[in-house]
């Protein structure tokens, strides 16, 4: 099967589930793993997926996305093109367990995402912890203006089996730029630097630290301002686990400086 992956994830899932060798394509933005997507031809950046050269490539199956606006835009030029598209757009974690799942049926491979997603369910579930009182965790999405998730995202739910509460779990968003007043009310006693798009090493605490409205948060008052890659936490795939054990060790150090 030839197989072509317009988001990160989605490459990943692929990966994970031992079928790198049906690749044939991947997103300017896959970048995991690196030995794969290195040699692979690229279709064009997130929004910008180019379907000429999509169809090329003379796929079998395009995984596609509906996770960022505007994605339906991309998914609509691929099937114009009358190529055989998946397009998950996963929420909750069910959600990316559900998608690991069928993404391995596609590709012939059921009793792999049975595995695999049974294995970061069982990861995450069983070192859950969840605390209704657990500190306060605001994760940063995109400094400026602050985008940060609220209740329909999945890493409101990965900070909760943490052991943490994501201040803004009670709004009915995926995520929403906030104001310094609304950061200030919410009170976070750790700020989670996770930039979309950001390599990691550009990720600088000293962006969040020197807002001088937040300079009185418990969180900037303790120095809990924290890097965790975007690749653990924006992309719905196998390396959620990873983001989840980063959001434990967060949410022990913001308990130990209360």
């Amino acid at each position: 099967m030839r197989v072509v992956t317009t988001t990160c994830s989605n490459t990943e899932i692929v990966c994970a589930l031992g079928c790198a060798h049906m690749l044939v394509g991947v997103d300017e933005h896959s970048d995991f793993p690196e030995e794969v997507v290195s040699r692979l031809p690229r279709v064009g950046p997130d929004l910008g997926i180019d379907p000429d050269k999509v169809a090329a490539l003379e796929p079998d199956l395009v995984i596609a996305s509906y996770t960022v606006p505007g994605h339906e835009q991309v998914v609509d030029g691929l099937i114009a093109k009358g190529l055989r598209v998946f397009a998950p757009e996963p929420v909750s974690l069910a959600d990316v367990y559900r998608d690991v799942r069928d993404i391995a049926e596609l590709l012939g491979v059921p009793e792999r995402g049975e595995a695999l997603a049974a294995e970061m369910e069982a990861t995450i579930e069983g070192e859950a912890a969840p605390d209704p009182n657990g500190p306060r965790v605001l994760v940063e999405w995109w400094p400026k203006p602050v985008i940060v998730p609220g209740r329909d995202s999945w890493v409101t739910q990965l900070l909760e089996k943490a052991g943490g509460v994501n201040p803004l779990a009670h709004e009915a968003v995926k995520s929403r730029p906030i104001t310094d007043d609304e950061a200030v009310a919410m009170s976070p006693e750790a700020v989670v630097i996770s930039w979309c798009g950001v390599p990691f090493h550009r990720y600088r605490e000293d962006v969040v630290t020197r807002r001088e409205a937040w300079a009185n948060t418990p969180a900037l008052q303790a120095g809990q301002v924290h890097r965790v890659p975007e690749a653990f936490m924006g992309r719905p795939g196998p390396r959620l686990v990873d983001g989840f054990r980063a959001l434990k060790a967060v949410v022990e150090a913001a308990r130990q400086a209360r």
